[in-house]
């Protein structure tokens, strides 16, 4: 009975996880479509790490009281925005999931302890995806929004015109490797143009 727990717990968790990254993908689809005027995705891979063209208008950022103010949702602040409440919700409904196993009475230790380990490891990944986010904003770079998976890193990056050198990808890259430990071929930075 605890086996058929943990693996529902696990399909669920999944799920979850799933459709948030097809609704993210879906969504940036859906502005990269609009914007370009087409649908081809147009990337670049320089060396290991891909870099993928997002063209959206430019957006000012406006600060009040040293608070950016993100309530205009159109071009890439609202991507942004979009992408770090996909993100959360879909974090939400997995960790209460997780909570629930945890909690559970019945449960078995060894599901209660599974639950648990993966609820410190979302916790690290969000740590760590917020300290990747802020680092990079620290660099110079307008925005981005980082996703943190077991072994793999997509960072998507706002840009100005000129786009991301191979100096700006080594950049960033550095960040994120100091911060996950993994390598170079599991990191993937996309721009997003203003």
């Amino acid at each position: 009975m605890s086996v058929w727990k943990r693996n529902a717990v696990v399909l669920a968790i999944v799920l979850f996880v799933g459709v948030a990254v097809y609704l993210n993908w879906s969504y940036n689809n859906q502005l990269t479509g609009e914007s370009s005027g087409n649908e081809s995705g147009d990337g670049k891979v320089l060396g290991q790490t891909t870099l993928v063209n997002g063209v959206d208008e430019q957006q000012e950022e406006e600060t009040v009281d040293g608070q950016v103010d993100t309530s205009d949702t159109s071009g890439s602040g609202g991507y942004f925005a979009s992408a770090r409440l996909n993100r959360q919700q879909a974090r939400d409904s997995a960790l209460e999931l997780l909570q629930e196993a945890a909690a559970d009475e019945k449960a078995d230790q060894k599901v209660v302890d599974e639950a648990n380990a993966s609820i410190q490891t979302m916790a690290a990944y969000t740590l760590s995806e917020a300290q990747v986010e802020n680092l990079v904003t620290a660099k110079g770079y307008g925005d981005c929004v980082c996703f943190i998976g077991e072994d793999n890193v997509s960072l998507v990056v706002s840009t100005t015109d000129q786009g991301l050198s191979e100096t700006d990808i080594a950049k960033i890259v550095e960040i994120v490797r100091e911060e996950t430990g993994l390598s170079a071929d599991k990191i993937k930075i996309i721009e997003a143009q203003p």
